[in-house]
């Protein structure tokens, strides 16, 4: 359609530049509020002449108020003319819209909706030229609203938003008629929600009925029940009736009974407190006997203490004489030494006495107590206690962290310590042990339990041989050699407490 200029009821249509440049009053700061600019008022002169007019002294009528609109329309009016405001000259948009002009397409309609409804409250020449530029993109609707009416088919909120704009003819009717639809789509959404939520309530209460019903029918199965049960109750109540008048009577015989074995009773106790005084005599008897054998015995125990004092300096003065006789140089190798470098495998030859080095026991304290035993050796399954004390550590940081620990143990103790771990082939570059402390490797073809064995059975019969390992194969293996088992947890605790 061509883009004329449309009609305005408060604008001299042969003069637009004259009344733009009227437009020195304050405008209101949103759509609906009265106009009170000079312009305006010039404007509306014309049609609100009444008639007779012409006469002297006639005068003009004042403007109307513009009208209230409703919300939904007050906000379509800014959107449409957000749509458009970009694509008016630089000179037509005026200065406060400037600004608003150059915001983003969805930023410009919910910023700068004031300034919008100001313009086009304040400035009908503004208006006019987006009224122009909407009505071309709104193509037939726009025509009707023009000619003053509404398309039954079209949107009330559209067609009150370009009336508003365009003021045709008759546009505060159709401004009017747009709020009443409005009002009437809200009054029916409104009711369409009572009417949903008195569905809603028809249908809660119809499932609160079903429900009901089925409630009721278990409250009658109950009560059924109850009375089955109350039944068997009074039969029960009965029977419990016959019983106690039962017992009632057996009772009564058991209290004669109890009165006639009273009497024996009393009889016995008076002979028991006879015999306890002849048992009391013949016991200070006994006590009298005792101390005198005590004295007895103490005096016998002082010859066996003599004679042991004698027997063990003899031994010691024979022992020196024995040392001084053989001549014999101080060792600068031990067994366990030996085995390091090469041992012959002598399962099968055990000695006799080496079951009676063997204890059953898995208290961990057993260990200060074995390692106090004079010349005791400390035999450790490495890796069995490593990986079970702190496993989240490397190899090598598990290997040097109990060698360090088991060097400290040594140097507290002065006993000898060996350590045995599995793997000899990969190992390379391995930090010097601490004093006192053997590491050894197991071979190729040999593991760390087959070495621990051999150690043990290196040892001379009597020596105190203490195994640290939770392997029960490797403890049953070293106590049937006469060594001493602990488990694991016992040397962490120790390590632990150094």
């Amino acid at each position: 359609m061509p883009l004329t200029e449309p009609h305005d009821d408060h604008l001299r249509q042969e003069d637009p530049v004259d009344a733009a440049r009227e437009t020195g009053g304050g405008a209101p700061d949103e759509l609906g509020g009265p106009e009170v600019t000079a312009a305006e008022a010039d404007a509306s002169a014309p049609e609100a002449e009444a008639p007779g007019a012409d006469a002297p002294g006639a005068e003009a009528s004042a403007p109307e108020p513009e009208p209230v609109l409703p919300e939904p329309v007050r906000q379509r009016i800014v959107a449409l003319t957000a749509a458009v405001l970009p694509g008016l000259p630089a000179d037509e948009v005026p200065v406060p819209l400037r600004r608003v002009a150059k915001f983003a397409p969805n930023r410009r309609a919910r910023l700068g909706a004031p300034a919008i409804a100001a313009q086009l409250t304040g400035d009908p020449l503004f208006r006019q030229r987006i009224t122009a530029r909407v009505l071309a993109d709104t193509g037939d609707l726009g025509a009707a609203v023009l000619e003053g009416t509404a398309p039954a088919a079209a949107d009330p909120v559209e067609v009150a938003a370009l009336a508003y704009l365009a003021r045709p003819r008759g546009w505060r009717d159709l401004i009017e008629a747009s709020g009443a639809a409005v009002r009437a789509e809200a009054d029916s959404a409104v009711v369409a929600e009572l009417v949903r939520e008195a569905e809603q309530r028809a249908t809660r209460a119809e499932h609160d009925r079903a429900v009901a019903r089925v409630e009721a029918e278990k409250l009658r199965d109950e009560l059924a029940r109850v009375r089955e049960e109350l039944g068997q109750l009074r039969e029960e109540s009965r029977q419990l009736h016959r019983s106690l008048r039962e017992t009632q009577a057996r009772e009564r015989k058991a209290t004669e009974l109890l009165a006639t074995e009273r009497g024996r009773a009393a009889r016995a106790t008076a002979d028991a407190d006879a015999e306890l005084r002849r048992v009391r005599a013949r016991l200070a008897e006994a006590e009298a006997a005792a101390g005198v054998a005590r004295a007895s015995a103490k005096e016998a125990r002082s010859v066996d203490d003599a004679r042991l004092w004698l027997l063990l300096e003899t031994i010691g003065q024979a022992a020196v004489g024995l040392r001084r006789e053989l001549a014999l140089d101080p060792v600068d190798k031990l067994p366990a030494d030996f085995v390091a470098d090469a041992f012959a495998d002598q399962s099968g030859t055990t000695a006799a006495g080496t079951a009676t080095r063997a204890r059953d026991t898995d208290d961990p304290a057993r260990l200060d107590q074995l390692l106090a035993l004079p010349r005791a050796h400390l035999v450790v399954d490495g890796y069995n206690v490593t990986k079970r004390g702190f496993g989240e550590m490397s190899l090598e940081q598990q290997r040097k962290r109990l060698i360090t620990g088991l060097g400290g143990i040594a140097a507290q103790t002065g006993d000898e310590v060996t350590v045995v771990f599995d793997g000899a082939e990969r190992m390379h570059g391995l930090p010097p042990s601490p004093r006192g402390v053997r590491v050894l490797f197991s071979r190729k073809g040999e593991t760390a339990d087959e070495l621990i064995r051999r150690l043990v059975r290196a040892e001379p019969s009597g020596r105190p041989v203490v195994v640290v390992s939770s392997d029960r194969e490797v403890a049953d293996g070293v106590r049937r050699h006469g060594a001493y088992p602990l488990g694991a947890d016992s040397l962490l605790r120790r390590l632990a407490r150094s």
